[in-house]
């Protein structure tokens, strides 16, 4: 299940919510991105 973030409203959407339009079912924006996770450093001695 992907997970998207709409670019106007900044609310996440799942593709579940998407069907087969894609437009954010909050603000009506066809912008969308997917958010990075985050990447944790690792210092080495």
């Amino acid at each position: 299940m992907a997970t998207y973030k709409c670019f106007k409203c900044g609310k996440k959407v799942t593709n579940t919510n998407l069907d087969k339009r894609f437009v954010c079912p909050f603000c009506g924006s066809k912008i969308f991105y997917k958010p990075r996770t985050k990447v944790k450093k690792v210092k080495t001695d």
